[in-house]
């Protein structure tokens, strides 16, 4: 059951990170073209579901907050 659901995790938020990479590269905007790339590689790298749900939810909400 975890490995599923890191996959799932995983598919979930490389979306939003193809999502913010598109806007970013659309908009000419640094911090959504920095985050969607980031959304895209950072599950390669965690192995517990716990830290990807953590790790996932902050890059997520960087956008919102930092407006450059």
């Amino acid at each position: 059951m975890d490995s599923a659901s890191i996959i799932s995790w995983s598919v979930l938020f490389g979306g939003i990170g193809i999502g913010y990479l598109t806007y970013g590269r659309r908009k000419k905007a640094v911090v959504p073209l920095c985050i969607g790339l980031s959304l895209l590689v950072f599950p390669y790298f965690m192995s517990s579901v716990s830290m990807l749900l953590i790790v996932g939810a902050i890059l997520v909400a960087i956008p919102y907050f930092i407006k450059i």
